[in-house]
């Protein structure tokens, strides 16, 4: 099934489950309006990808630079924690001029829902500045993770 693409489309509500190869299996209630394209995922089968009526992915990428006492403080854990509510796939590392990477991949309500929601969990005080960068979503993570 390498290579793979599988399309759904309908006009109303519907429980959509995904199984993957170790038996995990995820029910995703999503309301239908429009194609919905869907990709292979490694290891746990296919995934959707949103898609609107003139065929724009509506997942989008989300890269943010934060300056100020960001590292040292728990900022990459709190991200984490924070992202395990949101549906976003993602990473964020330390960089080495001091600043923090953040790289959040889902549809642009959710991502800017968890940008606040981080400020909101007690990290706004550390934060100096945000360098803030949108484009297409890549597809290339899963979950979301810490790179050291």
């Amino acid at each position: 099934m390498a290579g793979c693409v599988m399309f759904a489309t309908g006009l109303d509500s519907q429980l959509i489950r995904i199984k993957s190869r170790a038996g995990q299996t995820k029910i995703i209630n999503k309301f239908i309006s429009c194609r919905k394209k869907l990709h292979r995922a490694p290891g746990f089968g296919f995934i959707l990808g949103v898609m609107d009526a003139t065929n724009n992915p509506l997942r989008r990428r989300l890269t943010v630079l934060y300056c100020g006492q960001v590292q040292g403080v728990g900022f990459r854990y709190t991200a984490k924690t924070v992202a395990t509510g949101f549906e976003l796939t993602g990473s964020i590392r330390n960089l080495a001029d001091g600043r923090v990477e953040l790289v959040a991949e889902g549809r642009r309500e959710e991502l800017e829902a968890f940008r606040t929601a981080l400020r909101d969990e007690g990290l706004a005080g550390f934060i100096r500045a945000e360098q803030v960068d949108w484009s297409d979503a890549t597809n290339e993570f899963r979950g979301f993770e810490i790179v050291r």
